[in-house]
């Protein structure tokens, strides 16, 4: 245990990491905001964390900051915003006046549920000696999808938007969005199945993998 903790926390004094734990620490600020009413200051907390998304990766590949600590807290903030924010959407639409929005509510769903399914694989990984595969590009790609549909919809979404009064996504534009977002976030699930399963297949001898008695 002491060596997988020595190794976890090896490097791990690194801006991007520092970016990390402020993005995690940001989520139950977003929550409260968005749910005392404060939706403005809600949106401009969620954009902060978003930025903080887009960039701390890079700036670990440029001034050679990775680490494995990195690697493990990146993923584990995207989760935890994704639940937050789906949670969220989910219960203000499903209590809408909007019978549109209120059938529409579901789809949020979907984003928690397919990372449970990551989280649970990964837990198993871990368990079994293997490590996760990190985040693709489809990942990332899913991820800033993600992120600039809840922000139009946090930002002029319909019954929601802080910007509502000026303008109103239209009700078939934001569900549009909203598909989007979840298939690009299930085609970036897809993408990790290749190396999972290779990973599974080397650990417990699948197929060509399989050991010779």
């Amino acid at each position: 245990m002491k060596e997988k903790l020595a190794f976890l926390f090896e490097n791990w004094k690194t801006i991007p990491n520092l970016m990390s734990f402020c993005r995690i620490l940001l989520i139950p600020v977003f929550a409260v905001l968005f749910y005392k009413g404060y939706t403005i200051a809600a949106v401009i907390v969620l954009g902060i964390s978003g930025l903080s998304d887009l960039f701390d990766g890079k700036i670990a590949r440029k001034f050679n900051q990775v680490s494995n600590l990195g690697k493990m807290l990146d993923p584990i903030a995207d989760k935890l915003t994704v639940f937050t924010i789906a949670i969220i959407l989910f219960i203000k639409f499903y209590t809408a006046d909007n019978r549109t929005l209120h059938l529409f509510s579901w789809v949020f769903l979907l984003f928690i549920l397919k990372d449970l399914v990551m989280l649970g694989f990964g837990a198993f990984m871990l368990a079994k000696g293997m490590r996760p595969g990190a985040a693709e590009i489809y990942g990332k790609a899913a991820t800033v999808a993600f992120y600039v549909v809840m922000l139009l919809i946090m930002a002029i979404g319909p019954e929601v938007g802080a910007f509502r009064a000026y303008y109103t996504l239209p009700d078939t534009a934001m569900m549009v969005l909203v598909v989007i977002a979840v298939l690009m976030t299930f085609v970036a699930f897809a993408s990790y199945i290749p190396a999972t399963y290779r990973q599974c297949a080397e650990r417990f001898g699948w197929g060509k993998y399989k050991k010779e008695k």
